[in-house]
C-alpha cells in the first residue's frame, strides 16, 4: 500500500514539475531511467565484454591476442583486475560530472538502474570489500564530500555480499590530474596514499578499489600499492566511467 501511494505520489509531481534531462535539458515523458531521457540514454555506451582486463574498456568486435588496450599499454597494474560501467562521453559524463561537481546525489538513483541492468558488472562487485579512493581532507572539506565514497556506497546497496570500508587516506594534497601527462600523473600521486590509522588488511579477503573514473589508472596504481604493501593479496578496480 506504502509503495502504491509513493508510485502516485511520484506520478502526480513530475506532472506539477516536468523533470528535465541532466544532459540535454529536455522533458523526461519515457523511458527506464529518471533524470536521462530516452535519447540521451540510447547514447550511454555501457562496457559489455570482451574488455581490457585491466581497466575494462570494450574492444571492438571478437578478441584474439592481447586483452590489455592502447589505453593501458604504459602501465604496469599493481592490481589484478579493472572494470568499468560505461564510456565516460556525453550523457554518462554529466552524469558523473553532476555527482562530483555538483552534489547530484539523486543521480545516483540512475546509476543504480544502471548497475543492475549489467550483470557482469553486478557479479564483479559480489563478496567484495569496496574501497573508495580518498580526497584529501582539505580537498573533502571544500567539496563537502568524497564522490567515489558515495559511489562505492550505492554499489554496496546492490552487490550481494558487498561492504564498504574506509581502508585509505590521502597525505599529500595534489594538483588536478586533468591536464597532466601520464608521467606527471604518476609523479603527482607518489606517495600521496597511506593506509587509515584503524585500518586492518586481511591477505585473503576480496577487495576493489572504487573511483569514478579511469584515465590512466595513476591513481589507482598509487593505491593499490599501499594496499599490497599492507598485505591484500585480492585486489580489483571498479570505475562508474572510463575516459
Amino acid at each position: 500500500m506504502l509503495f502504491f501511494s509513493q508510485k502516485i505520489l511520484s506520478a502526480a509531481t513530475d506532472l506539477v514539475f516536468a523533470r528535465s534531462c541532466l544532459h540535454c535539458s529536455g522533458s523526461i515523458e519515457r523511458g527506464d531511467l529518471q533524470f536521462l531521457c530516452h535519447d540521451c540514454r540510447s547514447q550511454v555506451f555501457f562496457a559489455q565484454t570482451p574488455a581490457c582486463t585491466t581497466c575494462g574498456h570494450p574492444f571492438a568486435g571478437m578478441l584474439a591476442g592481447p586483452q590489455t588496450c592502447p589505453h593501458c599499454a604504459e602501465l604496469s597494474p599493481i592490481f589484478d583486475e579493472g572494470k568499468t560501467l560505461f564510456l565516460a562521453k556525453g550523457p554518462a559524463r554529466s552524469i558523473i560530472h553532476e555527482i562530483k561537481y555538483h552534489s547530484g546525489f539523486y543521480a545516483l538513483n540512475d546509476l543504480q538502474r544502471m548497475v543492475n541492468a549489467c550483470p557482469h558488472y553486478l557479479e564483479y562487485l559480489e563478496n567484495s570489500v569496496l574501497i573508495p579512493v580518498p580526497l584529501h581532507p582539505a580537498k573533502q572539506r571544500e567539496r563537502g564530500y568524497n564522490q567515489s565514497e558515495k559511489i562505492a556506497q550505492m554499489l554496496a546497496k546492490v552487490a550481494s555480499g558487498a561492504l564498504v570500508e574506509k581502508l585509505l587516506v590521502r597525505t599529500k594534497f595534489t594538483q588536478t590530474q586533468t591536464r597532466l601527462s601520464r608521467a606527471e600523473r604518476d609523479k603527482n600521486v607518489k606517495n600521496a596514499f597511506a593506509l587509515a590509522a584503524d585500518a586492518v588488511v586481511i591477505h585473503d579477503l576480496n577487495y576493489i578499489l572504487v573511483d569514478d573514473v579511469f584515465t590512466t589508472g595513476s591513481t589507482l596504481n598509487a593505491c593499490a600499492t599501499v594496499l599490497r604493501d599492507a598485505g591484500a593479496t585480492r585486489l580489483k578496480v571498479a570505475t562508474i566511467g572510463h575516459g
